[in-house]
């Protein structure tokens, strides 16, 4: 295996690595609200020798763990956050809360943060056995979960001097990421209307939930005359009371715009906010609105996935036990299949016909316990959701893989993940990531060459383009307290 020497200190430090990852499991916390995730991670990256800064970049719960010093400045992204109403019990193939009604990481992020930590471990060993000029980055970034955290750290100037960032996240696969995501924009629109008795005075009213309702019902007739990529989402937060023979005076809604770009928001954005004046008027309201949040689009970096490709190859894949694969069978049976089609979406995209043989071929398989192939002339394929790693890849040269942490069809955002998150498969996923990450990026860092090429290849993607960042005056804020 290339760069044994320095990627054997992930095998040395698994224990403290997957304990923290365990830690971060058990806290389950919600997006900016994670402080005793950022407590757990920050401790394992001072008692690894990293020097943190937290709070970072104004945000409480983001924070920074550095070592070495001069170019080329690389960096490692953290995620840490977790998901409302997945609380369940861990290692166990049927569903039951551990807390009913509480937190739990349908994400998979408490192995995101860690095994980049991980990797930042590694190439801290690089630095420190070679001598050479160069500094890593550890960015704990909170709140990706409804939050973009990495896009208010971005608009902060926090990776916009590194020569490039890698990334990863727990699923099903072990892959290169590829594929696009969709930039995105998270609006709380507000609306005031006028109190009365529903019965007595219902003409002296004027009812917010009113408008709210009939802002729903205009964007559902937008959804046919925007284009097809495009993903409109809304939740009622605040419907104005629970007195139905009250007129309510105020109800708000919060808005998910996504498209394939910025630009694409921006326009669809606009649109939106005409159908809540409109409804305003109709209904002698009032709206106001709020940006939450923003994300951009992913721009991706072929030089670097080809790096990721090389090391996902060369690193020793994890070896499983008959009770590992015979726990993933158990869960595969309990999932919808329609719920997560990796495998299927991955043969549908290929050019190659060796490529789909190889899929097909493991295609049934509970646990990928190999690598999936790389496409260098790959069609680059924009997924429905959204990441603020977008945001990081407007910065700097930015690529991304997928480690293999759960079993095949448990989906995102279920009750299956949080379920195999402390599991011994998601120690072995995360650490086999950690691994790939920092023998792709130690070898970058060998070959300057390659880091120049992947900025010219970022600097012609970027081309004619302008980063939007989130506006000034739009602040972090936990997902669970905007309803007024």
């Amino acid at each position: 295996m290339a760069y044994e020497e320095y990627l054997k200190a992930i095998d040395e430090e698994a224990a403290r690595i997957t304990a923290a990852s365990d830690e971060v499991w058990e806290a389950a916390e919600l997006a900016f609200s994670e402080h005793k995730s950022a407590a757990c991670l920050t401790k394992l990256l001072e008692e690894e020798g990293f020097e943190v800064q937290c709070p970072a970049y104004g945000i409480e719960t983001a924070f920074t763990g550095s070592f070495g010093s001069g170019k080329p400045v690389i960096g490692f992204l953290g995620e840490f956050d977790a998901l409302g109403s997945l609380s369940q019990k861990a290692g166990v193939a049927v569903k039951e809360a551990l807390i009913p009604g509480a937190n739990g990481h349908g994400c998979g992020h408490n192995m995101l943060g860690a095994g980049s930590i991980a990797a930042a471990v590694a190439v801290k060993r690089y630095l420190e056995k070679t001598g050479k000029s160069g500094t890593v980055i550890y960015f704990g970034c909170p709140g990706e979960e409804g939050g973009s955290g990495k896009a208010f750290m971005a608009r902060e100037g926090a990776f916009s001097g590194l020569d490039f960032a890698i990334t990863w996240h727990p699923g099903e696969l072990n892959a290169v990421s590829a594929g696009s995501s969709l930039a995105n924009i998270q609006v709380l629109y507000k609306f005031y209307g006028v109190s009365s008795h529903a019965a007595g005075s219902p003409e002296l009213g004027r009812s917010a939930l009113d408008a709210v309702e009939l802002m729903n019902v205009g964007v559902n007739f937008l959804r046919e005359h925007m284009i097809s990529d495009a993903r409109i989402h809304y939740a009622i937060l605040n419907t104005g009371g629970i007195s139905p023979n009250v007129v309510q005076p105020y109800a708000e809604v919060l808005y998910l715009i996504r498209a394939p770009k910025v630009g694409q928001v921006q326009e669809l954005f606009a649109r939106v906010n005409k159908i809540a004046e409109g409804m305003a008027m109709a209904t002698e309201t009032r709206m106001e609105y709020e940006i939450i949040k923003a994300c951009s689009n992913v721009i991706n970096n072929a030089v670097m996935e080809k790096e990721l490709y090389k090391a996902l190859k060369e690193t020793p894949l994890p070896e499983y036990t008959a009770e590992e694969y015979a726990f993933a069978e158990e869960i595969k049976k309990t999932s919808d299949t329609s719920m997560s089609k990796p495998v299927e979406r991955t043969i549908e995209n290929y050019l190659h016909e060796e490529n789909k043989s190889y899929m097909e071929k493991r295609a049934g398989k509970a646990l990928a316990d190999y690598v999936v192939p790389y496409e260098e002339d790959h069609i680059i394929k924009i997924g429905a959701g959204s990441t603020d790693v977008g945001d990081v890849s407007w910065m700097c040269p930015t690529a991304q893989i997928g480690a293999a942490t759960w079993a095949a069809n448990s989906g995102g955002h279920s009750w299956q993940v949080v379920a195999q998150g402390k599991s011994s498969i998601a120690h072995k996923g995360l650490l086999y990531a950690g691994k790939v990450m920092a023998s792709a990026a130690i070898h970058m860092m060998e070959n300057p060459e390659i880091i120049e090429a992947a900025k010219k290849e970022y600097a012609k993607k970027l081309e004619g383009q302008t980063y939007v960042p989130i506006p000034a005056d739009v602040k972090p804020r936990p997902i669970d307290k905007l309803s007024r």
